[in-house]
C-alpha cells in the first residue's frame, strides 16, 4: 500500500465519507444507524467537528477512512473531553490505518486542550472493542441493552483514553 495521508474534512468528501460510513450502517453494528443516511448527514459531521480536528484519510489520492473528535458534551466544564469517531473502508481495514487515525487524533487532540478521549462503542463490535483495548482505552461504562438493530438489542460500552503525557 502507498502512503497514507490526512486530508482536512470538507464539503468535497462528502460522498466517499458517507458511502464508507454507510456500509457499516447497513452490514454491521459498527455505525448505529439502521437504515443507510442521506448524503445531506454529512452536514450533520461537519456541524458536530467544527472547532475539533476531522480528516478523510487518503491513499493515492483515493479516500479510505475518515476520522475525527469532537465534543462529548457543549458546556465548557468539559472541553478536555472529547469523542474519538473513525470508520475504514472495509477494503482497507486490518492494514494499520486505524492506529494512524488515532495516533493523528490524539496529537492533534491535546494541540487544542484534549486531555481525555471517549469512544462509544457497541457491545457487538468485538473488533473495535479489541482495538481500543490493545491502544490504551479502558472500559468506564456500560448501557446494557442500550440499542436494538437488526432485530438484536445491544450494549453500549464507553471506553476512556488519557493522552496528556507529564511534562516535567
Amino acid at each position: 500500500m502507498e502512503s497514507i495521508y490526512f486530508e482536512n474534512l470538507d464539503a468535497s468528501h462528502r460522498k466517499e465519507v458517507m458511502d464508507i460510513f454507510n456500509y457499516y450502517v447497513e452490514n454491521s453494528f459498527s455505525a448505529y444507524p439502521e437504515k443507510k443516511l442521506h448524503y445531506e448527514f454529512f452536514n450533520k459531521f461537519l456541524e458536530m467537528t467544527k472547532g475539533y480536528p476531522a480528516y478523510t484519510i487518503k491513499t493515492n489520492n483515493k479516500i479510505v477512512g475518515f476520522c475525527f473528535i469532537r465534543a462529548y458534551n457543549p458546556f465548557p466544564v468539559f472541553n478536555e473531553t472529547a469523542e474519538i469517531t473513525y470508520f475504514i473502508d472495509k477494503d482497507f481495514s486490518g492494514k494499520g490505518i486505524g492506529k494512524l487515525a488515532l495516533a493523528k487524533l490524539e496529537e492533534e487532540a491535546e494541540k487544542i486542550g484534549v486531555k481525555t478521549i471517549l469512544a462509544s462503542i457497541t457491545s457487538e463490535n468485538i473488533d473495535s472493542l479489541n482495538f481500543h483495548k490493545k491502544h490504551g482505552f479502558t472500559e468506564c461504562g456500560k448501557f446494557t441493552e442500550a440499542g436494538r438493530k437488526f432485530g438484536k438489542s445491544f450494549d453500549i460500552i464507553w471506553m476512556v483514553k488519557k493522552i496528556t503525557t507529564c511534562k516535567i
